[in-house]
């Protein structure tokens, strides 16, 4: 392709898939700039029940956090460098977007991202979402969700996505996935989106093997193009031209955009990658040693993710192997907050339980046995806010992704986990998980006071890969923003942002379909601003 387009979409991800596609049907030339190689013919990334082998893999980029002052100090946070990124590794738990998220977004000066306005995006997925098939449900998670019914008095929902919960946050049953049943292809975008159009001839150009390492900047004082894009209110002189790409052999050029360039890159690597281009905090890219282009101190912070705590059991026999993906099931607890939900809940029929192994081991305790069960609770809502910066101007640097978990000044997050593994208690001690149970094995039944719990649950827990928030919507003068409603980046013309990074508040509930709607909503948002025809 030529080194020219109309838009270069930056990052070929969950986000970065759908937009490229939805761009290149309205008939603009689109370049979809991906770092890793294409997943077309990665079976591992196409099958659902395969997504434990993506992590950690030859395709992940691997981050490790900072030490955390009150959490765990052990988190890798996997992050995919392939076509279709984390969505070829989750377990594609699809949630709607909930009303009372979206209007929380709103309150915090996303205006048009109302839920009447958003919730249809939903509607019009290419992604086959649906309740996980019968011949699919395992029969261990059966008698668990039979059980957390009877203890916590929940409903059993056999669908979720139909509004129900944002009249009653409360439910256990298995999920809504985004799969197919039968051939257990998983619903990435890139399989979904680029694939199909790639195929009919009316898809964007991908090009694979090349990462962007800045985006390229020119001066205009004025909306030259007449588009109106003056640049949000901060109105600075730079307009975003192209980027700089690398390719496996560490040769450079750069790709230009006419129109624009789109950052979708995930919330890591989107703030990671304008820091590495002078677009960010003064005094983080001063520490860094990269020229101010911009000083937009939002860029980097407002780090979220939801944080899960883990029990696990003996089990006196071996959970059957049948599922979609593993992790089909679990609950929806509201504690009586705001009618949202409080705590989360996976049933995994293999728990992911490094750090509950370490925990052991550093305190000399006996190891997990052989056969165990476990259920996985998470604070739905954090109130904890980490940061994500750059370290130096080398972009081969891993960044540093400061969590902060746990220092929500009221608490928040802690008593939720606390909440959390107690009411797995409560779901294991009832008919028929009980006769799934041998004895609890971690964090061990000795262990009883909010205080204990904490300790060991802040201790281990676990990243579930929802990292968001860094480059957020807010309103004009809104210091803290990186963009706007219009996802336009404050003080830059031509740039915008479409993926994780803008969510002013981590969802609910998983966050992967809402990454997905954020990018039709940007489709909407761009063809607006530049018809076809």
């Amino acid at each position: 392709m030529a080194d020219t387009c109309d838009f270069l979409i930056v990052g070929g991800g969950t986000a970065g898939s759908l937009l490229a596609t939805r761009l290149a049907e309205q008939g603009h030339d689109v370049a979809l700039v991906e770092w890793g190689p294409d997943d077309e013919h990665e079976p591992r990334a196409r099958e659902l029940r395969r997504w434990a082998e993506m992590l950690e893999g030859e395709y992940d980029l691997d981050y490790r956090s900072e030490p955390n002052p009150r959490g765990n100090s052990h988190i890798r946070l996997a992050r995919l460098r392939i076509l279709g990124g984390c969505s070829t590794a989750n377990t594609m738990i699809s949630w709607r977007p909930l009303r009372g998220d979206l209007e929380e977004w709103v309150a915090l000066g996303a205006k048009g991202w109302d839920p009447d306005t958003i919730l249809p995006l939903y509607d019009r997925l290419r992604t086959p979402i649906q309740p996980v098939a019968p011949e699919d449900r395992n029969p261990y998670v059966a008698d668990v969700v039979t059980s957390a019914s009877a203890a916590l008095g929940l409903p059993v929902q056999e669908r979720w996505n139909d509004g129900r919960l944002d009249e009653s946050p409360n439910g256990v049953g298995f999920f809504e996935v985004g799969y197919t049943p039968g051939t257990n292809v998983r619903a990435s975008t890139s399989i979904h989106y680029v694939h199909p159009a790639r195929a009919e001839g009316r898809g964007p150009a991908v090009l694979t093997g090349l990462r962007a390492v800045r985006v390229l900047f020119e001066d205009k004082d004025e909306d030259e193009d007449g588009d109106g894009d003056e640049g949000g209110d901060e109105g600075g002189g730079l307009r975003a031209c192209g980027v700089r790409v690398r390719d496996a052999d560490g040769a450079e050029r750069d790709l230009r955009a006419a129109a624009e360039v789109v950052l979708c890159a995930g919330a890591i690597d989107t703030p990671r990658l304008l820091q590495l281009s002078g677009v960010g905090p003064r005094q983080v890219l001063q520490d860094a040693g990269i020229p101010v282009a911009l000083d937009l101190p939002g860029v980097g912070e407002n780090l979220q993710d939801h944080v899960e705590g883990l029990v696990v059991w003996e089990a006196t026999r071996v959970p059957p192997a049948t599922c979609a993906s593993g992790w089909d099931a679990g609950a929806v607890v509201s504690l009586g907050g705001d009618g949202r939900p409080d705590v989360l809940m996976h049933f995994p029929v293999e728990p992911w339980a490094v750090h509950a192994e370490r925990h052991l081991a550093e305190t000399g305790a006996p190891p997990l046995p052989e056969r165990t069960i476990a259920i996985a609770p998470n604070v739905a809502r954090p109130h904890s806010r980490g940061r994500v910066r750059v370290r130096s101007a080398d972009p081969d640097a891993p960044p540093a992704i400061e969590f902060r978990s746990f220092t929500d000044p009221d608490g928040h997050d802690e008593a939720m986990l606390v909440a959390g593994v107690r009411l797995a208690r409560r779901i294991a001690s009832a008919e028929p998980m009980r006769s799934w149970v041998k004895r609890e094995v971690f964090p061990g039944p000795d262990l009883t006071s909010d205080e204990e719990l904490s300790a060991v649950a802040r201790a281990t827990h676990q990243t579930v890969y929802h990292p968001s928030g860094t480059c957020r919507i807010g309103a004009p003068g809104d210091a803290a923003a990186v963009v706007g409603p219009d996802l336009r980046v404050h003080g830059v013309k031509g740039l915008r942002i479409a993926d994780a990074s803008v969510f002013p508040t981590l969802t609910s509930v998983n966050p992967v379909v809402t990454v997905m709607v954020v990018a039709e909503r940007a489709a909407d948002l761009i063809a607006a601003d530049h018809p076809k025809g």
